[in-house]
Order: C-alpha cells, then structure tokens, then sequence
C-alpha cells in the first residue's frame, strides 16, 4: 500500500464513530401503569417506555416480570430487580435492550445505592 492510500485508509478509521459498547444496569425496573417502564439504578432514572410515546426496542426480553420475586402496587403493575444489557442515549432514556436478567427483590433493598420505589 502506497503513502498516500494508507492515510487515506487511517484517517477513515479515525473518524469513524466508535461503536457504543451496551451497558450493564441494574436496580429496579418498575411498571407502574400501562405503558409506562422505567429503570432505576445508582446513576438514577432511565426511561424505558412512555405511554404513546418512546418504546426502547427489545422490551420482549423484560417478560412478565410478575411471574418473578415481584411488588404489585397497582393491581397487575408494580416492580421488579433486574439487570439489563441496553444501550442509552446518555441522558436517561434506554434506547435498545439487549437482555434481561430478574433478580431477587432483596438483591436491589439491600443496595445501598437505591431507594425502594413507592
């Protein structure tokens, strides 16, 4: 490869945007009303779905999070714990979920990072 084809190719590379890595977030992962989901983890809340309004890609791997180790606070709405492969936008709004993992109620009340939802 000659000079000029070379760093043609590495400034291509450079400048290319890199590719987010997904994230792991856990905490709670509440569903208070229909359509309403959110996640809530030490770094604080991350929308997940909001009634008539966004809808992260990849909710079908949350599941039925009452079948779990669940608080129902309004009749068949109410919270998990979890952890979550997503990705975000970096300002509170979850824009994929890659995967989900329920987690027992206790794991999230005994982490000192996060208050019991209400």
């Amino acid at each position: 490869m000659n000079g000029i084809a070379l760093a043609s190719t590495l400034v291509l590379v450079l400048a290319a945007p890199a590719a987010m890595a997904a994230e792991n977030r856990c905490g709670w992962v509440e569903n208070p009303t229909p359509g309403n989901w959110w996640l809530t983890d030490r770094d604080g809340q991350w929308i997940i779905m909001s009634q008539g309004g966004h809808e992260a890609p990849g909710m079908e791997h949350i599941g039925d999070i009452s079948a779990g180790d669940y608080v129902a606070t309004n009749g068949n709405y109410g919270y998990a714990c979890g952890c979550m492969k997503v990705d975000t936008d970096g300002e509170g709004m979850i824009t994929r979920i890659h995967s989900f993992r329920q987690l027992a109620i206790a794991k999230c009340e005994n982490d000192s990072a996060l208050s019991t939802p209400q």
